[in-house]
């Protein structure tokens, strides 16, 4: 908590208003933790702490497409956010809803929903694989179809189906897979904290968890859990 408690900190006193914006994806616990600190501090009302972790991937960086979801105490300073933010990513790609914490709901929300679809979009293709049904083939039935989600249309998992995606580099690149887990695991604490019933997400964690244990996969995007299963034995 040196940022705010340290000799040099930014509760100094000073008439301009400072923001500390933190875009990492970690426990709600720490965010609530810095944000009270920040409260607390002699000037408070120039301090303000918000909780903004950040969605897009690498190529998001490099277009200037990352999507932000802030979560806030403080809404008078919700222009201020968003003029800083706009030059990393669109108007309509950062989001301010809610109480600090909030941000961080959505973005574990979000990765769980992605993990999960991946792996079971990585099932169906696999059987299509499996069958010799060809799998540029069955992606183009699927995303016309009741089945398709954004890991089949826009980040396919099966090496060669789009261009210039992890999956067709090796699966470099791209979000990893043991930082996939971790935020999947993120969003069974959530879950378990507000009482919600889940019921896909430890399955899901225990395929990622021996994905990751191989030398093969580990340190690769989360989507070479295509590579893992079409690879592995049925048990």
């Amino acid at each position: 908590m040196g940022i705010i408690a340290g000799a040099e900190n930014a509760s100094s006193t000073t008439d301009a208003t400072k923001l500390i914006m933190e875009c990492g994806t970690i426990e709600t616990a720490t965010i609530l933790e810095v944000a009270k600190a920040a409260e607390d501090s002699r000037v408070s009302k120039q301090l303000t702490s918000i909780g903004i972790p950040v969605s897009g991937r690498p190529i998001g960086t490099q277009d200037g497409t990352l999507a932000f979801m802030a979560g806030t105490n403080n809404k008078a300073i919700s222009p201020m956010v968003k003029s800083y933010l706009s030059h990393m990513g669109k108007p309509d790609a950062i989001f301010l809803y809610g109480d600090i914490g909030a941000g961080t709901a959505f973005k574990v929300i979000n990765n769980c929903l992605s993990a999960i679809t991946s792996l079971a979009a990585s099932e169906a293709l696999n059987i299509g694989s499996k069958m010799g049904l060809g799998v540029a083939l069955l992606t183009g039935v699927i995303n016309v179809s009741g089945g398709q989600c954004w890991v089949t249309s826009k980040s396919n998992l099966a090496p060669g189906i789009q261009a210039d995606i992890p999956s067709s580099r090796g699966y470099e690149g791209g979000f990893r897979i043991e930082l996939c887990a971790k935020v999947l695991g993120m969003g069974s604490q959530l879950a378990e904290m507000v009482g919600a019933r889940t019921v896909l997400d430890k399955p899901t964690l225990e395929a990622f968890g021996e994905a990751m244990a191989d030398e093969r996969y580990k340190g690769k995007d989360a989507r070479v859990v295509y590579k893992w299963l079409n690879e592995s034995e049925r048990k």
